[in-house]
């Protein structure tokens, strides 16, 4: 199984972080695929996702950590689902030597992300 993280934006307008792993062999239609790269011990101070997508880590370790002080570490191989667009956001630093290689893989709003919880959503 893939883990995966889910950021969301919970009823209570806070971004939140639920553990879980992604279905595997079940396709989801994709909006668009960016690449992107950042040099190791990069940050991104508090940001909202700019749209429901999949973040694919191919390297580099990260920890984010939302307002509410909910962090994980995100490995290579691992999914992060990024949902909270609004909200209170989340924050990411590169904890370790290694560039954050990743790929972004938008959907759209209307279909569900490919999430299986560990835990009920809280919030």
């Amino acid at each position: 199984m893939i883990k995966a993280y889910k950021l969301y934006t919970g009823t209570d307008g806070n971004s939140h972080v639920q553990t879980g792993t992604v279905a595997e062999g079940q396709f989801n239609q994709a909006v668009s695929v960016r690449f992107q790269e950042s040099p190791p011990y990069s940050f991104y101070d508090w940001h909202n996702a700019p749209t429901d997508q999949y973040v694919i880590t191919l390297s580099g370790t990260l920890e984010f950590e939302t307002r509410t002080g909910e962090t994980f570490i995100l490995k290579p191989g691992e999914i992060l689902i990024a949902t909270d667009t609004t909200g209170t956001a989340h924050k990411w630093r590169l904890i370790d030597d290694q560039p954050w290689q990743r790929v972004y893989v938008a959907f759209d709003q209307e279909n569900q992300a490919n999430f299986i919880p560990d835990e009920p959503q809280a919030g």
